[in-house]
């Protein structure tokens, strides 16, 4: 292979950069998982956790993909034949409805457009004709990766309790933990699934579950089959330190390193930045003339944009054509949309220059595609980034407080 000077762009979504100082801290000598030293690093680790969830209940620790952490939010808390209502918001969630029927659970589908959110007003709908409580959980997706539409977790936790429904609140954060504001505790969330390669800068290989109390009590119910994944023995081991399982040691020491940088950096600054660089890349978009593929402000996503091609337009070759000349990598159309929307991740350690190259390359491989288009893309991006200098109380467009919009939904 011949080399390439400068670095590679990795503007997909997810998994995204990872900093040197993680890199640096997944590169320590392993050390005993069953020692003293690793008991205190655990324990250390585990309470460090909790305020990226908002949670002050427990965070199970999974090596595995976010895929894993799906399946244990669903087997933990329910049984064969259990009626789950979900919502096709994009393609991750067709495919954890996938996984809840196949693991023997009885989806209600609730279609979409793959252009929009999970509509509390539809939830509120179903559960209030749920009069025999059949629904045993709601799943959300809560950033939709596919799409770039960011649901509404606090509307719909806000419409189950308008129904006064017993059902369990499940939520995919995959993409928006550390990235999207999100409250396990406040938003009466009951799991919450995230993962290791998107906002927290690691490789891919943890997964995660915070699950509330009512959780915990479904769980000594649950009957779905389950062992590797169950959280009674994981949580008697966290309590001394351990996993009942090999941990994966120096992913961990990763993750200590990256909770330290958001610490450093403020939850809130973190969530400010990301919303930042995704409204300069929106205004970047509406600048070339093309069409975000989110139809709705309050749904946009801070940690990606996905866009839309003009018909007769391949995403595949838009991409293709960016990699090979630009050396950066663009996140592809997926399910429905593909071939037809790529993705800009925005997301992760990532600062204005980093948006200033990657906005660039895009409309330099517009143009080399003979895409349609108006120039002046990254200078609208520009222009805006100049103007809010990165303030952390910076307003941004058609996005709410969460509890502020949760408030004005269903009022």
């Amino acid at each position: 292979m011949t080399h390439r000077s400068g670095r590679h762009f990795l503007q997909i979504p997810g998994p995204t950069n990872t900093p040197e100082r993680v890199l640096r801290a997944i590169a320590a000598p392993t050390i005993d998982h069953r020692g003293p030293g690793f008991a205190e690093f655990t324990l250390d680790l585990l309470a460090a956790l909790k305020p990226v969830f908002k949670t002050s209940g427990p965070v199970i620790v999974y090596p595995s993909s976010g895929t894993g952490a799906w399946e244990g939010a669903l087997v933990n808390t329910l049984s064969p034949g259990d009626r789950v209502l979900a919502f096709e918001t994009g393609h991750f969630a067709t495919l954890w409805r996938a996984m809840a029927e196949r693991i023997g659970l009885d989806v209600d589908w609730v279609a979409g457009d793959w252009r929009h959110g999970v509509d509390p007003e539809v939830v509120a709908e179903r559960l209030a004709n749920d009069s025999g409580h059949a629904i045993k959980a709601v799943t959300v997706v809560h950033n939709e990766t596919s799409t770039g539409v960011a649901s509404r977790v606090a509307e719909v936790r806000q419409a189950i309790d308008a129904a006064s429904h017993p059902a369990l609140l499940l939520v995919d954060t995959i993409s928006s933990l550390a990235s999207i504001d999100f409250r396990h505790d406040e938003w009466g969330v009951d799991v919450t699934v995230g993962c290791s390669q998107k906002g927290l800068m690691l490789p891919p290989g943890i997964g995660f579950n915070a699950v509330s109390d009512k959780a915990l009590e479904a769980s000594h119910s649950a009957r779905l089959g389950r062992s590797y994944w169950e959280w009674a023995p994981i949580l008697e081991a966290n309590a001394r330190g351990f996993f009942p399982h090999t941990p994966p040691t120096n992913l961990l020491y990763g993750l200590r390193e990256a909770l330290r940088m958001l610490e450093e950096e403020g939850l809130d600054a973190v969530f400010a930045r990301h919303d930042r660089h995704a409204e300069a890349t929106r205004r970047a978009v509406r600048a070339w003339g093309l069409e975000i593929l989110c139809e709705d402000e309050r749904e946009y996503s801070s940690v990606l944009t996905a866009v839309l091609l003009p018909e007769g337009h391949d995403e595949a070759e838009l991409r293709r054509l960016i990699l090979e000349r630009f050396d950066m990598s663009l996140g592809a159309g997926l399910g429905k949309v593909a071939g037809r929307v790529f993705r800009i991740g925005h997301l992760g350690d990532f600062n204005d220059l980093s948006l200033a190259g990657t906005l660039s390359g895009v409309e330099m491989g517009l143009s080399l595609a003979g895409v349609p288009f108006e120039r002046g893309g990254v200078d609208a991006a520009l222009e805006y980034l100049q103007a809010s200098d990165g303030a952390p109380d910076d307003p941004v467009p058609g996005r709410l407080d969460a509890t502020e919009g949760a408030e004005r939904a269903l009022a």
